[in-house]
């Protein structure tokens, strides 16, 4: 079966920058829906007519990727808000009650600074702002189940930093981004 706008396929994959240093490495194929929230919609578009057994050899300019770089989504925020156990690198869904209001609720924040009374929070991806070559295999592709179009992933969240919001005030819910 070659990949279609709405199947699932089972990737590996080595992602670089573009100097050649190793960002990330998938060895065990991963299942991911194309036609949903799962993977980066150049990825998907790459992808179209290819067969189990194929490589791709991608490169993935910001815009495409992970999105520039957003210096608005960095909050310093009171150290006393975050768990005593506290490391650069911990995520968080959204920030805590009693933190900055015009922070994003949907989104997931890292921790990218720790100061005795303040810690940074960064609402970017972890790789927002860079260029990526990745190198991928196609291990798979199937047909996706009803269940699996309607969930609109498989629960593969690689790619996304904004989550699902389900808030009744919200009409229609935040949809999920992938950078």
């Amino acid at each position: 079966m070659a990949v279609t706008p709405q199947c699932v396929v089972a990737l590996s994959w080595t992602l670089k920058d573009t100097l050649g240093e190793e960002l990330d490495v998938l060895e065990e194929p991963v299942e991911f829906l194309v036609g949903g929230n799962d993977l980066l919609g150049k990825i998907e578009e790459a992808l179209q007519g290819h067969v189990a057994g194929d490589t791709l050899d991608l490169h993935l300019e910001p815009l495409d990727a992970f999105g520039d770089y957003d210096d608005q989504l960095l909050f310093l925020e009171p150290r006393d808000r975050f768990p005593e156990q506290l490391e650069e690198g911990m995520g968080f869904e959204g920030l805590p009650p009693g933190c900055n209001p015009a922070a994003p609720r949907d989104r997931l924040f890292f921790v990218s600074d720790i100061y005795p009374d303040h810690v940074v929070l960064d609402g970017n991806h972890p790789l927002a702002g860079i260029a990526i070559r990745i190198h991928l295999k196609l291990h798979a592709v199937r047909e996706a189940t009803e269940e699996e179009i309607g969930q609109g992933t498989l629960g593969a969240g690689f790619f996304r930093t904004q989550l699902d919001v389900t808030d009744p005030a919200q009409s229609p819910p935040v949809p999920p981004t992938l950078h």
